[in-house]
């Protein structure tokens, strides 16, 4: 049986007309697509340029927990901020960089600021006043950490122990728990080593016997058999340690993005001691200290989250800790200063800004 005729002409033209159709709404769909990307791009250029920049210097270590919480949750650009973080390997760098305006704000230990603005800091670059404190964050976690061998304070005699710089940071601490467990500074040696991480990688090679550190270290450190003989705040009680800090000139020309800064840690810290973001924190932790190991990490939180000695809730400054600073700046340091005004290395007038903002 034939079918009805069929105009083949007619259908061919009838399926190139199609052909047409659909050819035409692919290259509208294409262009509909390249525009999207291209709007999407123009925002977040937009939205790059808007975000106003600060660098960020800092000790390596899991006490930039917040610095990291405040990135990777967006944080710190909710307001408006774009902060660079790049890292030193010591003080006498790091508060060289910091006179110099290589960066604009500093993660370190108050003593730090306070040796420099008395002139009394290892690098030469003369007194700094124009350095001071704008937000706390904690005790410093400090241990006294020392090889496997070390079991009491009269195992230390005659040994060689490290820190940062001899006259700033953390070394008075050191001299000042070695003090408390009668060894005299004749009954041992010190040498320079640079940062945490420097130090922690000579304990471990045992170029040194002994060395000041903090989590993760000191708790990587013990895993590994080394012993703990003291803890810091356990011997000296309240002690102000890692601060922000910056220049006084910089602070009064950046006043709106210094408070953004600690309105954001501060809100970093909050969100770090909520229970319910313990796997998301960890997650944040060990994303940004890769040699974490789960376990490590968990130690990690319990030591810094702490709710009697971990993170400065909303980044208070502790006065009676840089009392305790001052305390043994004038015993240790040369040349000789009484030291007794906390307020003379602390600005609090962009902390008290930024909370009533909160």
């Amino acid at each position: 049986m034939i079918g009805p005729k069929v105009n083949i002409s007619s259908l061919l033209n009838s399926i190139l007309r199609l052909t047409k159709v659909r050819i035409l709404d692919v290259r509208r769909l294409a262009f509909m697509c390249l525009l999207f990307a291209l709007v999407i791009q123009t925002q977040q250029q937009v939205q790059a340029a808007e975000l106003a920049e600060i660098n960020l210097n800092v000790f390596p270590g899991g006490f930039n927990w917040p610095t990291y919480a405040a990135q990777d949750l967006g944080i710190f650009k909710k307001h408006g901020l774009q902060v660079n973080v790049q890292g030193t390997k010591g003080s006498i760098y790091q508060m060289t960089d910091l006179s110099q305006g290589k960066f604009d704000i500093a993660m370190t230990a108050i003593d730090n600021i306070v040796a420099y603005v008395e002139g009394q800091g290892e690098a030469p670059i003369g007194p700094q006043p124009d350095f001071v404190a704008i937000l706390g964050s904690d005790n410093s976690f400090l241990s006294l950490v020392c090889t496997p061998d070390i079991k009491t304070f009269a195992d230390l005699k005659g040994k060689t122990l490290s820190v940062d710089a001899r006259t700033t940071g953390y070394a008075f601490v050191l001299f000042d728990i070695l003090d408390r467990n009668n060894l005299s500074p004749s009954e041992y040696r010190v040498d320079t080593a640079g940062g945490m991480t420097q130090r922690y990688n000579a304990l471990l090679e045992k170029k040194h016997t002994g060395t000041m550190l903090s989590a993760p270290f000191n708790i990587l450190a013990k895993q590994n058999g080394y012993t703990q003989l003291a803890s810091a705040i356990e011997v000296l009680g309240s002690y102000q340690g890692n601060v922000a800090a910056t220049r006084r000139s910089w602070a009064e020309k950046n006043s709106d993005k210094l408070v953004a800064f600690i309105r954001s840690y501060t809100q970093a810290i909050d969100w770090l001691y909520e229970p319910k973001n313990h796997d998301e924190a960890i997650k944040i932790l060990r994303a940004n200290v890769p040699t974490l190991t789960p376990e490590l990490a968990e130690n990690t939180y319990q030591e810094l989250l702490n709710l009697s000695s971990g993170f400065f809730k909303k980044g208070a400054i502790d006065l009676p800790g840089i009392k305790t600073v001052l305390t043994l700046r004038t015993k240790y340091a040369l040349p000789h200063k009484d030291l007794n005004d906390p307020t003379k290395y602390y600005d609090p007038t962009y902390y008290n800004k930024a909370m009533l903002m909160e």
